[in-house]
């Protein structure tokens, strides 16, 4: 199946306030490792002038949620590291996930990662990545749009109907997407793991399976990911099955339940 673009709607935005505008520094600050990032590159990301991101790089620097780097640039600052790391180990589900993560690392010599949903995305919390010279794209913090990676996927296929139908609405596939990303979705509630075929990054391949919490709920996804080569059919056949057993095990330290996801319906009611 051919490869999803990420083709958002450009519906109107709202004015942005003085809020919203510190939260889009404070993320494009973070993006890309961390930085440092230059002044002019934050504000292309932003699309705020450069006055305005330095006033609120100065107002964060002031705090410790910024700290100023060589040549006038700008990396995240010691309380912000300090506050993500105490959120990041507060999460039971990534207390459970970490030596999960490490065993799938060993057992398939894959990066293996855990990643959780905001909004039409998802977000790549936790990675257990092999020693190796080539590195995948997938980085702490970064994100994809759920139809085009199989940790998404692997959510989408256990969330309501009407849930991940709106959530593909809102992505707004390509005109060749809707077909392919309904059959993925119909193969990762068959199979109960996802897999995703170079649609978030050329020449990898990954599996997913969804998380679900102890009411059911989908709270994350646990999954691996590898170059094509190493990925192949062969290899999803045992790496797939091995995938959806971690989740679960993640699940049932959650209280959770394994349960096959429900195949989202279209606007007219029939199945995807």
């Amino acid at each position: 199946m051919g490869k999803p673009v990420n083709t958002r709607r450009t519906a109107q935005e709202p004015v942005k306030g003085p809020v919203d505008k510190a939260m889009e520094v404070l993320e494009a600050l973070v993006e890309g490792g961390g930085g440092p990032h230059r002044l002019a590159e934050l504000a292309r990301r932003t699309g705020l002038t450069k006055p305005t991101v330095h006033r609120h790089l100065r107002t964060m620097a002031e705090h410790g949620f910024a700290q100023p780097a060589e040549g006038g640039s700008y990396r995240p600052g010691p309380r912000l590291l300090g506050l993500a790391a105490a959120a990041l180990d507060a999460g039971e589900d990534l207390r459970l996930a970490r030596p999960v993560l490490a065993d799938l690392r060993q057992r398939t010599g894959l990066l293996a990662y855990y990643a959780v949903r905001d909004a039409g995305d998802a977000v790549f919390l936790e990675l257990s990545e092999p020693a190796r010279e080539y590195r995948m794209g997938t980085r702490p913090g970064g994100r994809a749009p759920l139809h085009r990676t199989a940790a998404g996927l692997a959510m989408l296929s256990a969330l309501p109907a009407e849930e991940a139908a709106g959530l593909l609405d809102a992505s707004a596939p390509a005109p060749n997407e809707p077909l392919a990303v309904r059959a993925a979705l119909a193969e990762a509630v068959r199979l109960g793991y996802a897999l995703d075929d170079e649609w978030e990054e050329d020449d990898a391949r990954a599996a997913a399976a969804p998380v679900l919490d102890g009411e059911g709920r989908v709270v994350g996804a646990i999954a691996v990911r590898g170059l094509t080569f190493a990925l192949d059919d062969a290899a999803v056949e045992v790496f797939g099955p091995m995938v959806r057993a971690a989740a679960r095990t993640v699940s049932a330290g959650l209280g959770g339940r394994p349960r096959l996801g429900v195949v989202p319906t279209g606007r007219d009611g029939g199945r995807m």
